[in-house]
């Protein structure tokens, strides 16, 4: 879609300094061969007041945005106005990043934005790949603009549960073996680390979510707290305290992610704290 111009975006703080890293040079301090430029932008959990201001400049400076249908539904509408927007559906994401560098190829600024963090299972990996297959970072400019992950986001509303060492995993196998998360399971869930889970549970992967509890309770109690956040600060949020013991897995989907503690995570008035220790080294 295209319309007219408008000045969103602005009032961030920001000057034109970022755009300019962008047209100028690359890491090796040769010059681009190429005008466009493509960031990878983190929208954060989904509500725009979470959105970084670098990352709302980069969406305002860009000619294209693309992205997944429903992530482009998290930017407001005045912010794209102007801009050309190429959004594919869930399942295409090699045609999404290869529209993306190709309309930077052709001397474009082009913004991808992904929910969450962009390097934190989304594009900027699968984009760096596509560049390096078809040696193009001598020709277009690449940047990640990160954004608040999703478990940052989960956490947050949850209280403090990340404040010790911790472990992310997604229990998606579509591009990693099952018995390869497994193994990232046990180990985290012996090292008793807090456990992140992505991706916990779909139509196609309803028993992975019990797989991975009843993996996670060989190593710790079945009072663990667990936290469990569905579409963090989006329309229909919902937030639950539960234990290990009493999860229920028809109350996650693709949009939640759970916060499994620790040995030493405990549940204070409704939130999760993971204490980093001081208790044991000072009076408090």
């Amino acid at each position: 879609m295209r319309s007219g111009s408008n000045e969103t975006g602005r009032g961030s703080g920001l000057d034109n300094s970022e755009e300019q890293k962008c047209t100028g040079y690359n890491g090796s301090g040769e010059g681009f061969s190429g005008k466009g430029y493509l960031k990878i932008v983190g929208l954060g959990p989904g509500d725009e007041c979470l959105m970084a201001p670098q990352a709302l400049e980069a969406i305002h400076q860009a000619d294209v945005v693309v992205g997944y249908t429903g992530y482009i539904k998290l930017i407001g509408p005045n912010l794209l106005e102007g801009k050309d927007v190429l959004s594919t559906g869930m399942m295409a994401e090699v045609e999404r990043c290869r529209r993306a560098v190709d309309e930077a190829l052709s001397g474009k600024k082009v913004v991808m934005v992904c929910s969450g963090d962009p390097g934190i299972y989304a594009m900027a990996g699968l984009v760096m790949e596509l560049l390096e297959v078809r040696d193009l970072f001598k020709d277009i400019c690449f940047e990640v603009v990160p954004g608040i992950p999703a478990f940052v986001a989960a956490a947050a509303l949850l209280g403090a549960p990340l404040m010790h060492d911790f472990a992310s995993v997604s229990l998606s196998d579509l591009l990693t073996p099952w018995d390869k998360i497994e193994k990232r399971l046990k180990c985290a869930a012996d090292a008793d680390f807090v456990i992140a889970i992505y991706n916990p549970r779909s139509k196609k992967r309803a028993g992975h979510l019990n797989d991975a509890i009843r993996i996670i309770k060989a190593f710790r109690s079945g009072t663990t707290p667990v936290g469990i956040v569905n579409k963090a600060y989006r329309e229909g949020q919902r937030i639950q305290l539960v234990t290990l013991d009493t999860v229920n897995e028809q109350d996650v989907d693709m949009q939640t992610v759970l916060i499994i503690g620790n040995s030493s995570t405990r549940a204070v008035s409704g939130k999760m704290l993971t204490p980093r220790g001081y208790a044991g080294k000072y009076d408090i």
